[in-house]
């Protein structure tokens, strides 16, 4: 049986792609020799006790109203409904749908979250102003986080 040459550095550009791209999971293969890169996504503890990341830049999102420690709990809370990739303004390069401080409207499009290849516009589900913004652009979410906070 040959002895498998493992290519070191296939692999380290591969990890690096993950990182930059934010995917979890990279495949690649070639001649017979297939290749699989994925991180790590073991959680030590529940989902529902993990916490929220920290905003792309904390001067820009205003603190969390008093009493509100639990942010799922808040009302104005704009959750994902699905599992994807967030999204913050409806094309590259174009500003961002809406920022802290913002007033939007019942069904405003705050965000956009891609699933299986599908953009889904996410409205807002109640009127008000945007007071925290709690992902960034392109950032990995899950069913049922915390994405924004209306007041």
């Amino acid at each position: 049986m040959p002895k498998l040459t493992i290519d070191k550095n296939m692999i380290r550009e591969l990890a690096e792609l993950l990182a930059e791209t934010g995917l979890n999971e990279i495949e690649w293969s070639e001649g017979g020799v297939q290749l699989r890169v994925a991180r790590s996504t073991t959680l030590i503890a529940p989902l529902a006790a993990a916490p929220l990341p920290a905003p792309a830049h904390p001067a820009a999102v205003a603190e969390t109203a008093p009493g509100h420690n639990d942010l799922g709990a808040h009302p104005g809370a704009v959750k994902s409904p699905m599992v994807g990739t967030v999204y913050v303004a409806a094309e590259p390069g174009n500003p961002p749908l809406v920022r802290v401080g913002d007033r939007v409207e019942p069904g405003q499009t705050l965000l956009i979250v891609e699933a299986m290849k599908t953009m889904n516009p996410i409205p807002a589900p109640r009127g008000g102003m945007i007071t925290q913004i709690l992902v960034e652009n392109q950032m990995p979410v899950e069913y049922g986080q915390v994405m924004m906070l209306i007041e």
